[in-house]
């Protein structure tokens, strides 16, 4: 009974996040790079460093990264942190009750996320490429950290040291006789250890491998399927050519 509770409690918060980007925060759209092995492999670097320390992926072995280009000597050496096996899946390295205490729940398994959070606003990996970009200081939250894309949300900005400190600059609006702050744009409080279009190339990298490993198959499917439709309109031609050739002599 408390698992549903605290599933319907984490639903009920991705549905008001949804809602708050599409209703005032149009989502940014995410770069498709799923095809692109350097910058999957980048995105697994960041993954691994900076997210599987809370979130899992318990449906992605490290052995699956060979498909990317890596190898089993690379993965070994630089992406075994929380294992010394590589057929093992991805578990998060934190304490299940340590992050249930610090954060109210357990972080979500992020294995699918990308597939999970299409919405009126984009596809998943326009969400997460909006949700990735748009943390600002916050003293008022327990982790120090707020999100546009998600209000209120539990989980710090891990990656605040390769973007800096940002707040977001808003004008006024009358609509209605009511005003509205419209999201202008950011202002660069501190800098980071990345330039603004470098931080946003490394998140198009991390949330092109989130892609990714939701379905690694996903490019041999659409390339095979590309093939299966050529012949099949390369036999339906044969077909049509066949049944003209039998049927010419029929009144």
């Amino acid at each position: 009974m408390k698992k549903l509770i605290l599933s319907l409690i984490m639903a009920l918060g991705l549905v008001t996040g949804a809602q708050a980007a599409g209703g005032g925060l149009a989502w940014d759209k995410a770069p498709n790079k799923t095809n692109d092995m350097a910058a999957l492999q980048n995105g697994a670097k960041l993954f691994v460093n900076y997210c599987l320390s809370c979130h899992s992926a318990a449906f992605m072995r490290f052995n699956r990264l060979q498909d990317i280009g890596l190898t089993e000597r690379q993965i070994k050496d630089n992406l075994l942190f929380t294992t010394d096996k590589v057929g093992e899946t991805m578990k998060a390295a934190i304490d299940p009750k340590q992050a249930k205490d610090w954060f109210g729940a357990n972080p979500p398994d992020l294995t699918v996320i990308a597939r999970s959070r299409s919405g009126a606003g984009g596809t998943g990996a326009d969400y997460l490429y909006t949700y990735m970009r748009t943390f600002y200081r916050d003293d008022t939250k327990a982790t120090g950290w707020n999100n546009l894309a998600f209000p209120n949300i539990a989980m710090p900005h891990v990656l605040w040291e390769l973007q800096g400190e940002r707040k977001p600059v808003y004008f006024e609006k009358e609509e209605h006789g009511h005003k509205v702050s419209i999201l202008k744009g950011w202002q660069q409080v501190t800098p980071g250890t990345m330039t603004p279009l470098q931080y946003d190339q490394a998140i198009g990298d991390l949330v092109g491998y989130l892609q990714w490993m939701g379905e690694p198959a996903q490019n041999s499917r659409v390339r095979v399927g590309v093939w299966v439709l050529i012949f099949l309109l390369c036999l339906s031609f044969v077909a049509w050519r066949l049944n003209a050739a039998f049927w010419k002599d029929v009144k």
